[in-house]
């Protein structure tokens, strides 16, 4: 897998592998030339949490609006 993914609708992945076998990702959006984080989590699943999804789109409209 790539180290950065795009997730859809202006969101970007940045993959990371931590000693002790996890997995932390950052998720962010670029603005006008800004890359600006939005959220970071250790993953637990394979699957990125739908909450962790939310909270960086509702992050996403305030750092757009």
């Amino acid at each position: 897998m790539p180290l950065c993914r795009f997730l859809g609708n202006g969101l970007w992945e940045v993959r990371s592998s931590l000693p002790g076998k996890r997995i932390a990702r950052i998720i962010f959006c670029t603005t006008q030339g800004y890359m600006i984080l939005l959220n970071g989590f250790i993953k637990k699943t394979q699957k990125t949490p739908q909450a962790e999804l939310d909270l960086a789109r509702t992050r996403q409209r305030e750092v757009q609006s």
